[in-house]
């Protein structure tokens, strides 16, 4: 497959690094020559220095047979212009672009189709950061929460600690403990090792636990490995931006909300905007503010600015003073395992949530989704079987008899609405949508290709 990428920032760097290995013939476009020259000198891919939504740039980049664009500038506009003209000029079949403005997203039913911006795809980090903090205030003590399936089957990612009932004990007890409820670990990260589970390992104090569930039961799961937090009732947020007051508007009607806004003007057009909401303007590493404020009352702290020193000091501040929880925004990829984990509780960074919205997007085949789990050290995938017997080497066997990669773990199989916790002896069927963890997100290629329907089966 001939992909086009444009923006050779994390995003499109990291996506080039990913596909170049799969067979897939590789031209990234920027306008930075030492951020192409470092890639060039790693990766086998075409590299070319142009503006991005320059027809000749596209040409040159062989837009003309490309069968896929993906345009991650800074620049929404520039995004959208290239896939303009990627359509009009050179009919490109699939144009996928990064979209920040919440202005254009809320209109993107109206926007991006052949009719007037013929965009296929838009990824809106934005949104998938709100929808991850989301369900982490709904799952308090969640590390990461991600979900399969049209949001029926979920891995979620918990720290074990003394007081969880299996906690010292072997995984398979969780049976014992949970007999109506179907649950499986598919991994344990111990001091960030990984282990992949068999019935006989004990779960100590410290992991870090992957589990895989139906979504319903989360909780009765978490509650295995540690002693439910109450649910959060306070809730402080630092940044009025897309991200914060998109997070007020949702939280405000259940939650004590309380937003922090440097800036006066923006501050004001909050305070007209959200009804159940108190916002104060005034700069989030005041201590005097926060104590002003009962910090010590707050059970969750969010720093969401565009700032990441902002975002962590203030953070680090509010733990200090007593806040109970705090989740921060981290653009900058060498911060995140830095501060992930220690004082701050969870770092979320877009540009992973982006990543893997763009791997989930450009994969061939019959994967359906693709996520970046820990930070991106692992990852899952989710899969649809096809074909039969004769002609797939997953359909019709049991998990046992499929040569999965190793440490990949099936964990679970959807089958029309029916979620099935995965078993050596669980046999797949066609159609079947099969959610597959992998401690080595490498793995993903051999996934696909195990998948692949092949004639040489007949």
């Amino acid at each position: 497959m001939k992909i086009i990428i444009l923006g050779a920032g994390q995003a499109g760097s990291t996506l080039a690094e990913n596909l170049v290995s799969e067979d897939n013939d590789i031209v990234l476009i920027d306008n930075d020559p030492a951020r192409l020259d470092k890639l060039k000198d790693k990766h086998d891919l075409q590299v070319i220095r142009g503006e991005f939504a320059s027809p000749r740039t596209l040409r040159d980049a062989g837009a003309n047979d490309a069968d896929l664009l993906v345009a991650v500038t800074s620049s929404d506009e520039v995004n959208m212009i290239a896939c303009q003209i990627a359509y009009t000029l050179f009919n490109v079949p699939t144009k996928i672009a990064r979209i920040r403005n919440a202005d254009y997203v809320r209109e993107r039913e109206r926007l991006f189709n052949n009719d007037v911006l013929p965009i296929d795809h838009i990824i809106a980090p934005e949104i998938l950061v709100k929808e991850d903090i989301l369900r982490l205030i709904h799952y308090p003590g969640a590390l990461q929460i991600t979900q399969f399936a049209n949001e029926l089957v979920s891995i979620v990612n918990v720290k074990a600690y003394y007081g969880g009932p299996l906690v010292g004990y072997p995984i398979s007890a969780l049976r014992d403990h949970l007999p109506h409820i179907e649950a499986r670990i598919v991994a344990i990260f111990r001091q960030d090792k990984a282990i992949v589970p068999q019935g006989s390992t004990i779960i100590e104090a410290g992991d870090e636990v992957f589990f895989i569930c139906a979504t319903q039961h989360i909780r009765a799961v978490m509650g295995e490995l540690q002693r439910l937090d109450k649910p959060h009732k306070c809730i402080m947020i630092v940044g009025g931006g897309s991200i914060g007051s998109s997070l007020a508007r949702d939280l405000e009607d259940q939650y004590r909300v309380k937003i922090i806004e440097r800036n006066p003007k923006l501050a004001e057009k909050l305070a007209e905007k959200l009804s159940n909401t108190l916002v104060l303007t005034g700069d989030a590493s005041d201590e005097e503010l926060l104590f002003e404020e009962h910090i010590e009352n707050i059970d969750l702290f969010l720093a969401v600015t565009s700032d990441d020193e902002a975002n962590i000091m203030s953070a680090l501040l509010a733990k200090r003073l007593g806040a109970k929880k705090v989740i921060i925004l981290v653009q900058r990829s060498a911060y995140l395992h830095l501060i992930q984990g220690g004082t701050i509780d969870i770092a979320i960074s877009p540009q992973q949530a982006t990543i893997s919205a763009l791997a989930s997007y450009v994969r061939k085949g019959d994967i359906l989704q693709v996520s970046s789990l820990k930070l991106g050290v692992a990852g899952a995938v989710e899969i649809i079987a096809h074909g039969d017997e004769s002609s797939s080497k997953v359909v019709g066997r049991q998990i046992r008899e499929i040569k999965l990669p190793q440490g990949a773990i099936v964990g679970a199989v959807v089958r029309g609405e029916e979620v099935i916790i995965a078993h050596k002896s669980t046999v797949i069927q066609e159609n079947d949508r099969v959610i597959i963890f992998v401690n080595d997100k490498k793995q993903i290629d051999e996934i696909e290709k195990l998948f692949q329907l092949g004639v040489f089966f007949l």
